[in-house]
């Protein structure tokens, strides 16, 4: 089967340009890709912990050693989208993911659970985020950032399947629901691939197709695509990447720790069914504020917006921390939307924005490797805390210190001259 087809001259079906296809494509591809790694990672680690009565450090820690392999592939993953195109990637992606989940099902110590976890995290590594964000900012220029937060907000609805997959292990086990997860998986690569793998057409074509008659605007010239080198040699490079960085410690630890803060009886002291229901409300809350983030960070400066809402990411790791009841939890989940969903798609606009199309793959890949190092290391750290301390206190206030410097360091990236400009 080939995935990459030629695009035709006029990249429609019916009347909806087909980059918004590419876009729910995307969409889907996270609502299955980042389900069981991130939104389901902690009540699949309660499962772990209640069955073999591992340490917090142990269950928890297995998320930092998935994200390993994502973490030293990343540039590589980059590069392989940009040589091979999305499509290839998702189903070569999308199958070892599927198969690594249908291994973690059968999984008796802990050797055979971090192996599988590694295997899972690869798979969703490789056909899952990188591939998927380079091709809607290959196809939608226009709408990077709306595009690119309907991409983001399927990461955000797999919550609302969270509940569906506590249903599951708590009435046929955690073995038997991770089978079903890594089957649906399997089936689900190659027509996500089959979509999203459509070439993007060349930049005056591609906007030949989404303007209009009516249109009295000139039409805005092609962006400079930069080089992966002459992206290092930016500030703006740096500040971004520091900056998704330092927010996205806060999200490797919420992932893999939040059922535990919400049930523990020193945390929250919510009931399991309780908790459950504050983990879709945080995916419901975080897709609201990604596609209002995305809408608002294709008209207003990114650059002005960004710092407060990474300020409030902050205090929501704040709320968390001094929770005690149902309503704290329900606040921190809603504040947690409002700032970690709607800076995540402006963070990656930007640098579609000021790196153009041609080599977005191997930048994003490159940016994302210190993000998915700290993302690794943030839930062994926590969870190691928690085994001397007895309390995520200590780790929370931390990470909204984090935001802090965060909201600072994403002021210093401005629109990059082009290596002809500078010289």
């Amino acid at each position: 089967m080939t995935i990459e087809k030629p695009s035709n001259s006029k990249s429609r079906t019916g009347r909806v340009f087909y980059g918004w296809w590419v876009s729910l494509a995307g969409a889907m591809n996270m609502l299955v890709s980042s389900g069981p790694t991130f939104q389901a990672a902690s009540t699949l680690f309660r499962a772990i912990e209640d069955e073999f009565g591992w340490s917090r450090a142990v269950v928890a820690g297995v998320a930092s050693f998935g994200r390993f392999g994502g973490a030293m592939l990343g540039p590589l993953e980059g590069w392989l989208t940009d040589k091979f195109g999305t499509g290839r990637m998702v189903v070569a992606g999308f199958t070892l993911g599927g198969a690594g989940l249908i291994f973690y099902s059968r999984l008796q110590g802990p050797v055979q659970y971090y192996a599988a976890y590694f295997i899972i995290s690869l798979g969703f590594s490789i056909g899952g985020f990188v591939p998927s964000m380079a091709a809607v900012n290959a196809w939608m220029p226009h709408k990077r950032a709306t595009a690119m937060a309907v991409v983001i907000g399927g990461s955000s609805l797999g919550g609302v399947f969270v509940p569906a997959i506590v249903w599951g292990i708590n009435n046929h086990g955690w073995r038997d629901t991770t089978f079903v997860i890594g089957l649906i998986t399997l089936l689900a690569g190659p027509p996500l691939a089959y979509i999203a793998g459509k070439k993007a057409p060349e930049y005056n074509e591609l906007m030949d197709q989404v303007s209009k008659p009516e249109d009295t605007k000139p039409r805005p010239t092609a962006q400079h695509d930069f080089t992966p080198k002459e992206a290092l040699h930016t500030r703006a490079f740096w500040s971004i990447s520091i900056t998704h960085t330092l927010t996205n410690l806060s999200v490797g630890a919420v992932s893999s720790h939040i059922f535990f803060q919400l049930t523990e009886p020193n945390g929250v002291n919510l009931s399991d069914a309780t908790a459950a229901t504050i983990l879709p409300i945080m995916a419901l809350s975080a897709f609201a504020f990604q596609m209002l983030g995305g809408f608002a960070g294709d008209r207003v400066s990114k650059r002005a917006v960004l710092p407060v809402l990474i300020l409030l990411q902050g205090v929501a790791m704040v709320l968390l921390a001094l929770a005690g009841n149902f309503w704290g939890a329900l606040a921190f989940a809603l504040l947690w939307g409002l700032g970690f969903g709607g800076r995540t798609p402006m963070l990656h606009a930007m640098r579609g924005d000021y790196f153009g199309r041609k080599h977005f793959g191997v930048i994003l890949g490159m940016s994302a490797f210190p993000m998915a190092m700290g993302m690794m290391a943030t839930p062994y750290i926590v969870g190691r805390v928690y085994d001397n301390t007895g309390t995520y206190e200590t780790s929370l206030f931390a990470l909204a210190a984090f935001c802090v410097v965060a909201a600072t360091t994403i002021l210093f990236p401005t629109k990059p001259a082009t290596p002809s400009q500078a010289r």
